[in-house]
């Protein structure tokens, strides 16, 4: 039986919204849920990629704009808002296509990851500790101790995991690897069929170089300029690619063409990124062809759905 939903992954720029958006205007019980790291911070919207214009039009989107760009926005309260929207999109007897190239946000809607809070007072204790000579070989060493299962799957020069297993057994007690099998585990979800778009490499970089450009020409530096002067921007918008290189441009750190530079850099190696996250996951069925022939396998596949049930 095929499933009732579809999500859209890949790199960024290889065509995911504009599919998403044909299938909306194509068949009228589909509607799209966004999975866009980014996306969900209002005022984020030219160097976001957000939907726009036209693909906005005639088409039912979710999880957009949900927060102020001054608020920190986790995986868990993506986790929260996801499910809210697909209950209702369901109790209203439609259907879902997941759109965008966040692959931790995927993993929480279609996995039902258990999601560890957070503990921030402990995470910065333990910030302090890495820091300090002998830091990092002596949380290692605590790690091994007290959850020998995670620090095995992790690798001791890997600040990052070893500090927020450290946070969530010191602050919850628990060990870390009590919050289920992890990213490492790719269980069938009967319910939602993944569909990866790739293109080739230099086709890619071209593609992400003529978005920049219009983005620039669309007004991107105002809207930098704009969010700015917010002097309360999130962790997560100050550092978000595009927005902090504009930010360095507009303090007079880079000229308008480093600052391009840097942004074109920093999205080939996201993109690289994307690509390899996707790859891991087995139950992807990748798309290579034209728009159109992309287009009509995923449409051809949601028509088999309807197909079967009757």
């Amino acid at each position: 039986m095929p499933a009732k939903h579809i999500a859209l992954v890949g790199s960024t720029g290889t065509g995911k919204t504009q599919l998403a958006v044909r299938l909306a205007r194509k068949m009228a019980d589909v509607e799209l849920i966004s999975v866009d790291a980014m996306a969900v911070y209002v005022g984020f919207d030219i160097g976001a990629a957000k939907p726009a214009g036209e693909d906005r039009t005639g088409c039912a989107w979710h999880l957009l704009d949900l927060v102020s760009p001054e608020a920190e926005f986790s995986v868990a309260e993506f986790q929260k808002a996801f499910r809210e929207v697909m209950k209702d999109i369901e109790a209203r007897g439609k259907r879902a296509v997941l759109v965008g190239g966040t692959g931790l946000y995927h993993r929480a809607a279609i996995d039902n990851l258990q999601l560890p809070p957070r503990y921030p007072e402990t995470a910065g204790e333990l910030e302090g500790i890495w820091s300090r000579p002998g830091g990092p070989d002596e949380l290692y060493a605590l790690l091994l101790r007290l959850d020998g299962e995670a620090a095995a799957k992790i690798l001791p020069n890997n600040k990052r995991r070893i500090l927020r297993a450290l946070e969530v057994i010191l602050g919850s007690g628990r060990p870390f690897s009590s919050f289920g099998p992890g990213l490492g585990a790719y269980e069938k979800n009967n319910d939602i069929e993944l569909f990866g778009l790739y293109a080739e490499r230099d086709e890619l970089y071209k593609k992400l170089e003529q978005r920049l450009d219009a983005q620039l020409e669309a007004g991107f530096v105002k809207e930098a300029e704009g969010l700015h002067k917010k002097t309360s921007l999130s962790k997560t918008a100050k550092q978000a690619i595009g927005y902090k290189e504009l930010f360095e441009y507009l303090d007079g750190a880079v000229g308008l063409d480093a600052a391009k530079e840097r942004i074109m850099s920093r999205t080939r190696i996201y993109a690289k990124r994307q690509e390899s996250w996707f790859r891991r996951d087995p139950r992807v069925r990748w798309l290579a062809g034209s728009e159109d022939e992309n287009f009509q396998t995923v449409y051809t596949y949601m028509e088999s759905y309807e197909k079967a049930r009757r």
